[in-house]
C-alpha cells in the first residue's frame, strides 16, 4: 500500500515538474510581455481608428469587439471559424436562457473552443516540425566551425534569433586561394532564410565560374537580386579573398559592418571601413562606382573578424548594446591567438553581457587567423634540390680549377 502511494506521489511530482519546466519568473515575464504586444497589435490592426470617418462619431465598444473577433476569426480556416462563431453565439445565448438548455449551451460552447485550441496546437506542432527540418537544412549549409587552409585558420559562430535566420557565412576553397563571405539578408525568419539559401547557391556558382575579385562577385550578385522586378530585398555583405602563398588578402564591403583587423607587428586593431552600398539598393552601374577592392597585408599572427550587426547590436537587460568597441577590445587583447580561441573569447563575453535577455537578431561572426605555415617540404623533393645544388657547386669548383 505504501509502495502504491509512493508511486502515485512520484508520478504526480514528475508530471508537475514536466509541466512547469521552463516556467522561470524571467521567462514568464518576457513571454507575457511578448504575447500582450501581439494581442495589442492585432487589436490595433482590427479596430483601426476610434473615429468613424463616415459619421465622425467615436466607434462603439460593441463595434470594436465585433471587429476584433472578425480579425481573429479570419486567421482560422472556415471550419474552425464556424466553430468559433457558434461558440460566441452560444455564450451570448447562455445568459438569456435557463435550465438544462442553458447548461447544454454553455458546455457545447466550451467544447467548441477547446476543440479549436487542440486543432491549432496540433497544427502549430506540425509547422514547428517543418521549421525544425528547415533549420536542420540551413545548418547543414553552414561551413564547418573549423577550417584549415594552411596557413589560414578559420573559425565561425552562428546563432539565429528564431528557428531559421537570414545571416549567411561561407568559406569556399579554390585552387588559387580561400574565399570568406558574410552577409545579412534584410528581415528575419523563414523568408530571409530561403533568400539566404538562394544567395549561397549563386555565390558558389559565380566563384566556381572563376570570379576574380570580391567587387566582381558583388556586382554579379547585385544583377541577380535586381533581376526580380518585384523583389524589395536588400543584402549587406562583406567578402575577402585570401590568395595562396601571399601575405595579403583582398576584400570588398557592400554596406556591411566593417571587418576588424588585428595587426600583430603594430599590435593594434584597424577598422577596415570602405565605401559601398548594400546589394539590391541601387543599379549595378551605380554600385560599381561605390564598391572598392582593397588589398590588405596579412602576415603571420594577424587576425581579422567578419561579423553581422546582430553581434554589435546585441542588448542586455538595461538596453545597452554590445558595441563595436567591445569587439575591438577583444581583438586587441586576443588577436594574436588562434581563430578558435578568439571565437571562444567573444562568445563568452557576449553571453556574460546578454545574460538571460532574449536574442532579437541573428548573430554570426567568423575569425580568420594566419599562423606560421605548417607545410613541411617533401623529403624526396628536398633531396633532389640538394643534389642539384651539390652538382651546381661541383661544376663551379671545376671551372675555378681550370681557370
Amino acid at each position: 500500500m505504501d509502495n502504491e502511494t509512493n508511486r502515485r506521489v512520484q508520478n504526480t511530482k514528475s508530471f508537475y515538474l514536466e509541466y512547469t519546466s521552463g516556467m522561470t519568473r524571467e521567462r514568464l515575464g518576457r513571454e507575457f510581455y511578448a504575447d500582450s504586444n501581439r494581442i495589442k497589435e492585432l487589436y490595433k490592426e482590427a479596430v483601426g481608428d476610434d473615429i468613424d470617418p463616415s459619421t465622425g462619431n467615436r466607434v462603439g465598444i460593441h463595434i470594436k469587439w465585433m471587429r476584433f473577433i472578425n480579425a481573429l476569426g479570419l486567421r482560422l480556416n472556415p471550419t474552425r471559424r464556424l466553430f468559433l462563431g457558434g461558440s460566441m453565439i452560444g455564450f451570448v445565448l447562455h445568459f438569456f436562457s435557463a435550465g438544462l438548455f442553458s447548461t447544454a449551451l454553455l458546455g457545447a460552447s466550451f467544447a467548441s473552443l477547446f476543440l479549436i485550441v487542440i486543432l491549432e496546437l496540433l497544427e502549430k506542432f506540425d509547422v514547428k516540425k517543418e521549421i525544425d527540418f528547415a533549420r536542420d537544412i540551413q545548418l547543414s549549409l553552414l561551413p564547418d566551425p573549423d577550417v584549415d587552409a594552411d596557413p589560414i585558420k578559420i573559425a565561425s559562430f552562428a546563432n539565429t534569433a528564431s528557428e531559421v535566420g537570414g545571416d549567411y557565412v561561407d568559406i569556399i576553397q579554390t585552387e588559387t586561394g580561400t574565399w570568406v563571405i558574410i552577409a545579412d539578408v534584410s528581415g528575419k525568419g523563414l523568408q530571409a532564410a530561403l533568400y539566404m539559401v538562394r544567395m549561397q547557391a549563386m555565390v558558389h556558382l559565380l566563384i566556381n565560374k572563376g570570379i576574380e575579385s570580391p567587387k566582381e562577385l558583388f556586382l554579379e550578385l547585385n544583377d541577380f537580386i535586381k533581376s526580380g522586378s518585384g523583389d524589395k530585398t536588400f543584402v549587406t555583405a562583406c567578402a575577402g579573398f585570401f590568395p595562396k602563398g601571399k601575405d595579403e588578402f583582398v576584400f570588398s564591403r557592400a554596406g556591411h559592418n566593417p571587418p576588424i583587423l588585428f595587426n600583430n607587428i603594430k599590435d593594434t586593431t584597424i577598422n577596415l571601413r570602405t565605401s559601398g552600398l548594400a546589394l539590391g539598393m541601387a543599379s549595378t552601374i551605380r554600385l560599381k562606382k561605390y564598391l572598392k577592392d582593397v588589398t590588405i597585408d596579412f602576415k603571420a599572427s594577424d587576425s581579422i573578424i567578419f561579423y553581422t550587426d546582430g553581434l554589435t547590436e546585441a542588448r542586455n537587460f538595461e538596453g545597452r548594446e554590445f558595441g563595436v568597441s567591445r569587439v575591438e577590445s577583444i581583438m586587441d587583447i586576443y588577436g594574436s591567438l588562434d581563430a578558435n580561441s578568439i571565437i571562444e573569447k567573444i562568445e563568452s563575453s557576449l553571453e556574460a553581457f546578454i545574460g538571460d535577455e532574449k536574442q532579437h537578431d541573428d548573430i554570426t561572426f567568423t575569425v580568420i587567423h594566419k599562423a606560421e605555415s605548417s607545410v613541411k617540404p617533401d623529403p624526396k623533393t628536398q633531396a633532389e634540390e640538394v643534389a642539384v645544388l651539390q652538382e651546381s657547386n661541383s661544376e663551379t669548383n671545376e671551372d675555378s680549377e681550370k681557370e
